[in-house]
């Protein structure tokens, strides 16, 4: 766990919002609530948590509606709760920018394990690079900052990433023309196996590629092999920043 941590929880509900709480700062975290997105929103403006757990329904504007307004401004990891385990709510989740889910009801140990999964890979440096140098990571026009955790494009304009989008650039950029299939990178990004009927990893790539201008039917830089998985097609350079 990463000591000291502030997890900001979304929910209408006052005893859920009042059980994580109690139950995170048992386990060490320091826990903010809000009931809903106006609070959230104040919430931010005061302070920046390291993770939020949202709630995807909510009065007002949903979760989805706020994953995807805070994802253009932000790369704070979230976490999505959903009333139902249905496989749209997932996805929709994803695509809007969520890190991980977790359907309801659920138990407090289950979303502090995915809560502590999700900060350990928010926090974790590639393994090939120093802790020490804080490195620009370049290819086909575009710059990863590892410490700004954004991207910059070739015309200089920052491209906000979500944590998972983030975590998965990078393992693409770790391997350079290196065939990735999908339980390698759901192994790597999110440390599980993929299920026959999971396409999160396919919905953070078209997350990506959309956001580097890819055309979908003919990307260049993420290619998709067939029967394989995916990999990154361009060559790569790594750069301490000045």
């Amino acid at each position: 766990m990463e000591p000291h941590s502030t997890i900001l929880i979304v929910d209408d509900d006052r005893e859920i919002r009042s059980l994580l709480a109690d139950y995170l700062e048992s386990n060490g975290y320091r826990a903010l609530t809000a009931m809903d997105g106006a609070v959230m929103w104040k919430t931010l403006e005061e302070t920046r948590p390291d993770l939020i757990v949202l709630d995807l329904n909510l009065p007002g504007d949903d979760g989805l509606t706020l994953c995807r307004k805070l994802r253009g401004q932000s790369n704070i990891p979230v976490i999505m709760l959903t009333a139902r385990n249905e496989p749209l709510d997932r996805i929709l989740g994803l695509e809007m920018g969520a890190d991980d889910y977790l359907p309801k009801p659920f138990e407090p140990r289950e979303l502090l394990a995915r809560i502590r999964s999700v900060l350990r890979r928010s926090h974790a440096m590639p393994s090939n690079v120093p802790d020490d140098a804080a490195q620009l990571i370049r290819f086909a026009g575009w710059t990863l900052d590892l410490t700004a955790r954004h991207l910059i494009g070739p015309d200089s304009m920052v491209v906000m990433l979500s944590g998972a989008e983030f975590r998965l650039l990078r393992v693409f950029l770790e391997h350079p023309n290196r065939v990735l299939n999908r339980d390698q990178l759901l192994n790597q990004t999110q440390g599980r196996d993929a299920d026959p009927f999971d396409r999160s990893i396919d919905i953070q790539i078209s997350r990506l590629r959309q956001k580097l201008g890819e055309d979908a039917r003919l990307p260049q830089i993420i290619k998709t092999v067939r029967n394989g998985g995916y990999v990154l097609a361009v060559s790569v350079t790594v750069e301490p920043t000045r």
